[in-house]
């Protein structure tokens, strides 16, 4: 038999050994070894034992056959990545900046193989005695839209397709008619939520209409139970996967659509390295699998939708909420007028006057505040210091009304008894949170049964279903919380809600803040009126002259992307052109202003004309756990000129010394 050899992946995240190692295939290891086999291999000069990923497998040589080392064996208890998941991995090296294996750990969320304690996880979320749900009728919008994509999918095109729904316009049911016929044909799907909105009511759904063939990937699950759902995809015990942002890399045998529900959300982008996008990711492992994309939204990320005004993407389009609903009227409260008129509650007055209302008609009321805790900072009144976190550059945020927390790194003291600065005695919390909305809201409408859910009163597994099941119940008139209560909920008794700070996210460091408001304001007054009954949303704001809020009230989409684009174009920021924001970090802040100085330099000397740069820079939030942060930007209407810097940057910072004190981080939008 010929010899064989598999190209190999060192599971080490360093640039240095960023490449393919050939090793021979011991005849006794043969029949296991296959793209994706996760192997021990010795490396180095000291033929020290490491893990590797098989990244390819040859009967051809690369050099000197006395000079290639042999495979160990198969790591124990892992799990074998599925090749097209490997090809995923490449592409997501390339297009993000990082290293193989950090790719390869991405594709492979869940890589050994660990025994859960319960092993029917779909019960954590559903009951397995819910009555089955027939389908529910579709309207002739809706039923256009499936029409298209069957029509569209029988005959093998597969451009992705971009849903865009107002709230409430029966979009969940039109992914299902899609499920339905790609399932008919034998392949499977992945449903992508936000983590956010991946609750019970959302999950229930898709259990009545498909069953236990379903699959649920999130964040609370053990690695066990996680293991278990990958799995049943694994051995085709299951055709759908509903969940999260990693549900993406489920190893279906024959995927054959993936969906992302409100696409636009934050949650789809990584925080992590690679900084990948679901999105982008999606549409590649799609063409992978001759699958198709599917993505919808009521209010589609600029990105999104200009794809689809450059015919890049299939525009759909569901105009009228399904069934009997009609959108809520949204009115516009400008809380200087407010001041004046002598009211300084965090609720105006127009807003009491209606929750009196639903409370009289056994109506429910949902009060949105993008701030959790009980005020945004402790302040001194006599030298003006806020309290702020020893090791992060921000004030701490009071809970309680008795302990300071930062909200970045975790750091949490007792509220002092005076000023750390100056001594003074006289300290006070400033701004609002959702822990002092509830306690305003009970001595304002002492009648009323409140819930507050927010990271704190969720923290807890279960949390999150425990809130919203309670109030679906009816078991409280008033939902009091941050923006997970107004992502994707149905409550048909909803028939208020009340936004109470819409300018907040105005004024974030951040290109983006106009569209993210937008968004969040019309998601908001999207869960008011859902069923026949009517509904209104009341939007309390300091700048009501402010075309995210004109057009957020008005439910315009067309008039904010095109003021928004009108932005971009003029400030050259994506999806106008494409930017690539590279971060350093470290604890040494003389060393770090010194290298992003010479990264700077470097690139401009260069690449001189051919990118614009920014910085460097702070980041927004300087320090972070000890750690100071900088960040350069840098421009460019040609993503491949981008890649080229990044790759340019990166093989020189592989060889200074500071690599090793430092971190450099890759972020392409």
């Amino acid at each position: 038999m010929a010899l064989q050899y598999a190209s190999i992946i060192i599971d080490i995240s360093h640039e240095n050994v960023d490449r393919v190692f050939q090793y021979r295939i011991p005849g006794n290891l043969l029949p296991e070894i296959r793209i994706g086999t996760r192997v021990c291999v010795p490396f180095g000069s000291g033929n020290r034992q490491r893990t590797g990923y098989v990244v390819g497998i040859t009967d051809q040589a690369d050099y000197e056959e006395s000079k290639i080392k042999e495979i160990t064996g198969v790591e124990p208890d892992s799990v074998t990545a599925d090749s097209r998941l490997v090809e995923l991995a490449w592409w997501m090296k390339e297009r993000y900046g990082c290293t193989m294996n950090q790719a390869l750990k991405t594709v492979l969320p869940v890589k050994r193989r660990v025994k859960a304690r319960n092993q029917e996880v779909v019960r954590s979320l559903v009951d397995e005695k819910a009555a089955s749900r027939p389908p529910v009728p579709l309207n002739p919008g809706q039923a256009a839209v499936v029409e298209m994509f069957r029509s569209d999918y029988d005959r093998g095109l597969r451009m992705p397709c971009l849903i865009y729904g107002v709230t409430g316009s029966g979009k969940t049911e039109v992914y299902m008619a899609m499920i339905d016929h790609v399932l008919a044909e034998g392949r499977q799907a992945i449903v992508l939520i936000p983590e956010i909105a991946l609750t019970y009511q959302t999950v229930m759904r898709f259990y009545q209409r498909f069953g236990s063939r379903i699959c649920v990937m999130h964040s609370r699950l053990s690695a066990g139970e996680k293991y278990d759902q990958f799995e049943r995809a694994r051995r085709g015990e299951t055709d759908i996967m509903i969940g999260a942002r990693s549900a993406l890399f489920t190893p279906f045998d024959n995927l054959g659509l993936i969906i992302l529900d409100e696409e636009h959300e934050g949650a789809y982008k990584s925080e992590g390295t690679p900084r990948y996008h679901a999105r982008e990711t999606a549409e590649k492992l799609a063409r992978i699998h001759d699958a198709q994309l599917v993505l919808g939204s009521a209010t589609p990320s600029l990105e999104a939708y200009s794809r689809a005004q450059a015919g890049l993407y299939r525009l759909y389009c569901l105009k009228e909420r399904a069934g009997n609903a009609s959108l809520a009227r949204t009115e516009v409260v400008d809380l200087r007028q407010e001041m004046r008129q002598g009211n300084k509650s965090v609720f105006s007055l127009r807003l009491q006057d209606l929750v009196r209302d639903r409370l009289a008609r056994g109506e429910q009321t949902m009060l949105f505040m993008n701030r959790r805790g009980y005020a945004n900072f402790v302040s001194c009144r006599s030298c003006g210091e806020a309290v702020k976190c020893p090791h992060c550059d921000v004030s701490m945020t009071l809970h309680n009304k008795s302990r300071l927390v930062c909200h970045y790194c975790g750091y949490t003291i007792p509220l002092p008894k005076t000023c750390p600065a100056c001594g003074s005695a006289y300290l006070a919390g400033f701004g609002t949170g959702t822990q002092k909305i509830e306690e305003l809201a009970r001595d304002m409408f002492p009648e009323a049964r409140i819930l507050r859910m927010d990271l704190d009163t969720t923290s807890r597994k279960g949390g999150h279903e425990a809130i919203l099941s309670a109030f679906a119940k009816g078991e409280a008139d008033i939902l009091i919380g941050t923006q997970m209560i107004v992502k994707g909920h149905d409550f048909p008794r909803v028939t208020l809600v009340g936004i109470l700070a819409a300018d907040t996210s105005l004024y974030a460091p951040d290109y983006r803040c106009g569209e993210r408001t937008f968004q969040l304001l019309v998601q908001a007054a999207g869960r008011a009126g859902r069923s026949e009954r009517p509904g209104i949303a009341v939007i309390q704001t300091y700048m009501p002259e402010h075309y995210c809020i004109q057009t957020a009230a008005r439910q315009d989409y067309g008039e904010f992307y095109r003021q928004e684009m009108g932005f971009r174009k003029l400030m050259a920021y994506p999806p106008d052109c494409h930017m690539l924001e590279i971060l350093m970090t470290g604890k040494d802040e003389g060393l770090l202003t010194h290298m992003m100085d010479q990264v700077y330099e470097s690139v401009n000397r260069n690449f001189r004309g051919a990118v614009q740069l920014i910085g460097p820079v702070p980041a927004a939030v300087y320090k972070v756990n000890d750690i100071y942060r900088k960040i350069l930007y840098m421009k460019q209407r040609n993503y491949d000129i981008l890649i080229r810097i990044q790759t340019y940057i990166q093989d020189r910072w592989d060889e200074t010394e500071a690599c090793r004190k430092l971190t450099i981080q890759y972020d392409f939008s």
